[in-house]
């Protein structure tokens, strides 16, 4: 078993940059809302202040204070998007001797992240965002950004690799990233379309199927079964390009959901499908054609 890569300190050094240009962007990004939709950010920031203190102080309890303070709009976005960031770093962090070319062992690491990966990360902040709608409610101030922050990340995903091909930097963390990047937008979008009713709730089974796949997996290899490689497929990417632009479509909200109900049982028993032929591939019980 080879020892992992070294990690360049100008790599985490980068990666430390792009950590506190996302934290820069997660505060900034409650701010503006905090002025679209709460008003008076000073009071607000007053009263955070305050709860803080007096729940330090033990004078009023921190269910108490995280009760009061959800009461606005910019504190209630602020904790999933937190949180989505946070894994995002955690994970990119985690893979960072991972960047470097998908070849034989011994290849050095990339002394710097590079455009693609940046791009990918980019996609990630935006989805991050869309994350924070899933605890608000619609209103006429907000209304566009989740169609206008998931169709600018899938806008994205078409970059990304375009610019790990054109410049030579496709890599084994550019892959990894985009994998989990995809299925972070896979579940969050849905989510939020139909917490804003913008999507029936039975669309949630195309996030729940990747998780499923996963969990597959994951339980054949305890029992001790093989796993095959995942095939390739002429399906699977040009679905996933449909479902972004479906997703994306559903979350425009003048577009009613008795018009996204039935182009979303066509698109989602398509997708439902190419699962449960993937899984029986990587089982070994379904011979593979390239489809």
């Amino acid at each position: 078993m080879t020892d992992a890569p070294a990690v360049p300190a100008t790599l985490r050094r980068e990666w430390a940059a792009v950590a506190a240009a996302m934290a820069f962007l997660t505060v900034g990004g409650a701010w503006l809302l905090a002025l679209t939709i709460d008003g008076d950010i000073i009071f607000l920031l007053g009263l955070l202040a305050d709860l803080a203190r007096l729940s330090a102080r033990g004078i009023v309890d921190l269910a108490d204070a995280v009760w009061i303070a959800s009461g606005f709009a910019s504190v209630r976005w602020l904790a999933p998007v937190a949180a989505m960031v946070s894994f995002q770093l955690w994970f990119s962090y985690r893979h960072l001797d991972a960047n470097r070319p998908d070849r034989a062992d011994g290849v050095s690491v990339h002394r710097s992240l590079g455009l693609p990966n940046l791009v990918t990360l980019g996609r990630g902040a935006l989805l991050a965002a869309l994350s924070g709608f899933a605890a608000l409610t619609p209103r006429p101030e907000i209304a566009w950004l989740p169609a206008v922050l998931y169709g600018t990340a899938c806008g994205m995903d078409l970059l990304d690799g375009f610019l790990a091909r054109r410049s030579e930097r496709t890599t084994l963390l550019g892959a990894k990233l985009d994998l989990a990047i995809d299925t972070t937008g896979f579940l969050v979008a849905p989510v939020v379309g139909v917490l804003w009713h913008q999507l029936p709730v039975w669309y949630l089974s195309l996030s729940a199927a990747r998780y499923l796949f996963k969990l597959g997996c994951w339980f054949r290899n305890r029992q001790g079964k093989p796993v095959f490689d995942l095939p390739p497929s002429l399906l699977r990417r040009p679905l996933a390009g449909i479902q972004m632009g479906f997703i994306t479509f559903a979350l425009i909200p003048i577009v009613p959901l008795s018009t996204v109900r039935p182009l979303a049982a066509v698109v989602l028993a398509a997708s439902l499908a190419v699962f449960v032929r993937d899984y029986f591939a990587v089982a070994g019980t379904h011979p593979s054609d390239g489809v």
